[in-house]
């Protein structure tokens, strides 16, 4: 998968992370009051996993491609692992 191709996944999948946490966020300010500890908790584990890819995808963007070349395995290896994190957050709901 080319550099242009694989960003474009990375934001596709951070949009739809986006659109979960929003759906999360409206759930926690309804829950009642001893729930929404929870929820902020696992709200603000979903956001730091989103901002790590965030910054994963702005690496990809930056590198060139005789260094996206070396990365690429890399990246892919972190973007999994912080997928992972974030369904397992997504779950706990």
């Amino acid at each position: 998968m080319d550099r242009d191709a694989y960003v474009k996944k990375m934001k596709a999948q951070l949009d739809e992370w986006n659109a979960e946490i929003d759906k999360l966020q409206a759930k926690a300010k309804v829950a009642e009051a001893e729930n929404e500890a929870k929820y902020e908790k696992q709200l603000a584990e979903m956001r730091k996993q989103r901002d790590e890819a965030q910054a994963k995808m702005k690496e990809a963007q930056a590198a060139s491609e005789a260094a996206w070349d070396d990365m690429r395995k890399g990246m892919e290896s972190a973007w999994e692992n912080i997928s992972s994190s974030f369904q397992k957050a997504w779950s706990r709901f």
